[in-house]
């Protein structure tokens, strides 16, 4: 029991995370603090020994500040750096590359897909000259959200969660 737990509530938040940011274009405060603060629990009834949690928390700490360097620089938005921080607590150092690696290929396809749609959409709404004109100002909005919960659930495959309940 104990062991799904581990599997399923991370990617039960992120996934609760993913949709928020669909809908609102915002990741509650709630959301983040509980993503975070669930991994504690879970790491101490699963064993984590506690030199693997520090390097857990030393990932958790690198994210938070990539992602307010991220948010200064109007690269994301303030609720998908705390979430990204909250989650790098569950994949520690050791599985940070990969989750940074499937969060930016999601994230890419995340943004091709949006600026797709906002062209087709500005298309149908202007002239074809005008869409020349206007089109070199388009900055959508990603929910990028999804992409960190895309690279969360892609990287946990090689995690200590999965460790754990095999």
């Amino acid at each position: 029991m104990l062991q799904s737990l581990s599997l399923y509530l991370l990617p039960s938040l992120l996934m609760v995370a993913a949709a928020s940011d669909a809908l609102y274009l915002r990741i509650p405060n709630w959301l983040t603090i509980l993503t975070a603060l669930a991994f504690f629990p879970m790491a101490l009834m699963t064993g984590m020994p506690m030199a693997e949690l520090g390097w857990h928390v030393v990932a958790g700490l690198i994210l938070f500040f990539v992602g307010f360097a991220f948010f200064q620089l109007r690269l994301f938005g303030g609720g998908d750096a705390k979430l990204m921080a909250a989650a790098g607590l569950w994949f520690g150092t050791a599985q940070l590359v990969p989750f940074l690696f499937y969060t930016v290929l999601a994230g890419g396809i995340l943004a091709a897909g949006v600026a797709f749609l906002s062209m087709v959409g500005l298309h149908l709404e202007m002239k074809a000259e005008e869409f020349s004109k206007k089109i070199s100002g388009i900055k959508p909005s990603v929910p990028y959200g999804i992409a960190l919960a895309a690279g969360g659930i892609l990287a946990l495959r090689d995690s200590w969660w999965l460790q754990v309940a095999g």
